[in-house]
């Protein structure tokens, strides 16, 4: 009998022999708006991967791209961070840090999580309504902080500069900053664990292009302790917990793990596919961010297949426990999009129809 796409969700990220991998592309809000038609001939291309799509629903000449995501505009958000983008469609970045001087911390209220999200406004009964009407349909039910909801909500705070000093010399307003922080997203966390969801995402930064932003012990003494308060919450009511940080992260992954994630999100050639096999396998789902630095945006249809091969065949088992997920942005071209489609659809049965036995 076929699974649901929630069951087959669960099975693969418990390892108990999942039908098929999960597969998610995610197109950036700069990439619809640099090839818009070209996009939806790709998507219609592809039900599978994209079954709710309907083409000439995106109305791109009056597009809002939403807060930190419009070119040349100046958005603060709740928390005080004025953020500005240069390009529609992707996040910009922190112009002025309100805790920059930590003098204003003694007067710095947070916003009201029960009411206020950092880009606007929240409303609990709504998000509650939704997440039972998809739980009544069998479906996959998640919740998720903000990316950037610990580390980066430091960064953006103090600054990175000064957020980096404040480790190196033990600040201690730094712990009560993490206290306001976590206090926040617990809350969040809550109202999400409250209506019953299947997984919490927990998404993050952690990593540069050859090392972790921090080493095992800096990591250790400032951050796993406050991402162990998020997730034992989660544990406790039988949640799944999943951990996204871009960048090179193996240096970390131990104490990442041993903090309690089910499922975790590194990128796949920063990384390294090998490292990757050897510290992860049949340890932990590994929901495999695809490369979006050098193939996937610049590569031929071949070299896309053969790294979406080597990673299956490398990550992946008949009991489960690999998902890809790649996001799509300039420069990608659209022959790309349809390229790592045609290769998702090809490997997401591989370990289950046979061929990977």
């Amino acid at each position: 009998m076929p699974l649901t796409e929630r069951e087959n969700y669960l099975r693969n990220v418990t390892l108990t022999g999942p039908q098929w991998m999960p597969c998610t592309v995610v197109i950036s809000g700069a990439s619809w708006d640099q090839l818009r038609e070209e996009v939806e001939e790709v998507l219609v291309r592809h039900p599978m991967l994209f079954p709710d799509f309907l083409p000439g629903q995106r109305d791109y000449d009056n597009w809002d791209f939403g807060p930190a995501q419009r070119a040349g505009e100046v958005f603060t958000d709740a928390w005080g961070c004025q953020w500005k983008s240069s390009i529609d469609g992707i996040e910009g970045v922190v112009i002025s840090s309100p805790l920059s001087d930590w003098k204003a911390l003694d007067d710095y209220e947070p916003p009201n999580p029960m009411v206020e999200g950092d880009r606007g406004p929240v409303d609990w009964a709504k998000i509650h309504q939704g997440l039972r009407a998809a739980r009544r349909e069998g479906k996959l039910t998640s919740g998720e902080l903000v990316h950037g909801h610990l580390f980066m909500r430091l960064a953006y705070l103090r600054g990175f500069e000064n957020l980096m000093l404040d480790m190196a010399t033990d600040e201690p307003r730094l712990y009560q900053l993490i206290d306001i922080i976590v206090a926040h997203s617990l809350v969040i966390i809550g109202q999400y664990l409250e209506a019953g969801v299947d997984v919490m995402l927990l998404p993050e930064d952690l990593g540069m292009q050859q090392s972790s932003v921090m080493g095992p012990r800096m990591f250790e003494k400032w951050i796993a302790p406050a991402y162990r308060r998020l997730i034992e919450p989660c544990h406790k009511a039988q949640t799944l917990v999943h951990m996204h940080s871009d960048g090179y992260i193996m240096d970390i992954m131990d104490q990442l793990l041993a903090c309690g994630v089910d499922i975790i999100n590194p990128q796949d050639l920063v990384n390294g596919i090998d490292d990757l096999r050897d510290s992860l396998k049949g340890r932990v789902c590994i929901d495999l961010d695809i490369d979006r630095q050098k193939i996937v945006p610049y590569g031929t249809r071949q070299e896309i297949q053969n790294l979406i091969e080597e990673e299956v065949r490398k990550l992946g088992s008949p009991q489960g426990g690999l998902m890809l997920i790649v996001g799509i942005y300039p420069p990608t071209p659209p022959q790309n999009i349809d390229a790592i489609c045609d290769a998702m659809e090809q490997f997401r049965t591989y370990w289950f129809d046979g061929r990977g036995c």
